[in-house]
């Protein structure tokens, strides 16, 4: 895959490859297990913001061994309550540009997936991962509380409950307990995170857009809403995909049987 990481302006920490319609983000920080400093999170923030027009999905993996052991305490061991809080809140805000995207994002994941690696993670739609991959909230034992999002996205997956335990007694979950659990949705063997990852990317970019747009912005809101406000947008919705000009061609298609029913192997 040919690389574009200068076009980003993105620092050695990142790499980017272009590949047709997918792009993949690389995190590359191995002496640290790809802990996330704050150059790296800046890089993450551009690459996001200027996503080139003809990109439909977005691959994020992590150099060597790991995915992400967190964030770089280095950082955090001379804040003050006020960096702290502020620098939380630009965590949350590069985050959410990610589960905002307006195309699928994937997290392949192996080894270390810890603190605001698990934080990165939970903020993708996406995620495969290896059977080496385990996770990990050990703030609670470093004397500290999660800042990147967690405490909202990763109950979400776990429960509360399961949280809890995580940050209190620093228990870890392997790759088969994280499937199990919702922390990844496809496990796959070592070193084949990637490759399905790229499928599943690919096999994505072959929706209408305006349908893979729906599932992002529209289903999270719904779950979250109100009964009563989440039936009407689910009903705003259905409207408009069904009226868009590339669902009628898939489902003329249907109809016509020149496109393949669902089935289950």
């Amino acid at each position: 895959m040919p690389y574009h990481t200068t076009q980003f302006s993105l620092p050695s920490s990142l790499f980017v490859e272009l590949h047709g319609e997918t792009a993949v983000l690389r995190l590359s920080r191995t002496k640290k297990r790809n802990a996330i400093d704050r150059m790296m999170a800046e890089g993450i923030d551009r690459f996001f913001g200027e996503l080139p027009q003809g990109i439909r999905a977005v691959v994020i993996h992590g150099e060597g061994d790991h995915f992400s052991a967190g964030v770089d305490l280095s950082m955090m061991a001379e804040s003050d309550a006020s960096s702290a809080l502020f620098g939380s809140r630009s965590i949350h805000r590069i985050l959410e540009r990610i589960e905002q995207c307006t195309v699928p994002v994937i997290a392949v994941l192996r080894g270390a997936v810890i603190g605001l690696g698990l934080e990165l993670a939970a903020a993708a739609h996406i995620r495969v991962a290896e059977r080496d991959t385990f996770y990990a909230l050990p703030e609670g034992t470093r004397g500290i509380f999660v800042g990147g999002g967690a405490a909202v996205r990763v109950p979400r997956l776990i429960g509360v409950p399961r949280m809890m335990d995580m940050m209190l007694t620093g228990r870890t979950y392997g790759a088969e307990e994280g499937v199990a659990l919702g922390l990844s949705q496809y496990l796959v063997e070592p070193g084949e995170g990637l490759a399905k990852g790229f499928a599943l990317a690919t096999q994505i970019s072959t929706n209408a857009p305006l349908s893979n747009y729906a599932v992002l912005q529209a289903l999270p809101r719904i779950a979250r809403a109100d009964p009563d406000v989440g039936f009407l947008l689910e009903s705003l919705m259905a409207a408009i995909t069904v009226a868009d000009d590339e669902a009628k061609l898939r489902l003329r298609a249907f109809l016509e049987k020149r496109a393949q029913k669902v089935s289950h192997d």
